[in-house]
């Protein structure tokens, strides 16, 4: 990640972009952080938006405080898509292993497994909403702060 000089008087990152296209970029960054929280209610249909949206603008926001919140976003939708489908893969293959083991009549073990390892995939997408939903949290009260995320 870029490091941007600090002002030392409010603590805010200098850059050279001017006001109305620096307010212009808050206000978007405020629409696609908003947009990351609808798309809970929609199942997780609206998570393109927002991604195209970063992907759009983000060069706009280069060698300024707000590139900050675009990389972030960014890096937040794909570690949770990639941890997101690994536990809809590993509930898969769970379910999968307790059809065959119900269809093979076989020892209930390898229907425990299943089930084990389907909530296995459970806790994983857990986790991946816990950690997008504070990822999203965090970076919207640094935007409104207007200071960069890490």
């Amino acid at each position: 990640m870029a490091n941007y000089p600090m002002n030392n008087n409010n603590n805010q990152a200098k850059d050279t972009m001017n006001s109305d296209k620096r307010r212009s970029l808050i206000t978007y960054n405020h629409i696609t952080y908003l947009l990351y929280v609808v798309s809970y209610f929609t199942a997780g249909l609206l998570w393109i938006v927002p991604i195209v949206m970063n992907y759009a603008k983000r060069h706009d926001a280069d060698g300024s405080w707000l590139a900050t919140h675009f990389d972030w976003q960014i890096k937040t939708f794909w570690y949770s898509i990639v941890w997101f489908v690994l536990g809809i893969v590993i509930i898969a293959f769970a379910l999968g292993g307790f059809g065959v083991s119900m269809l093979a009549d076989s020892s209930n073990n390898m229907a425990i497994g299943s089930v084990l390892l389907a909530g296995v995939g459970l806790l994983i997408m857990l986790f991946t909403f816990i950690w997008h939903l504070y990822r999203i949290i965090r970076g919207w009260i640094a935007l409104t702060d207007n200071r960069p995320v890490p």
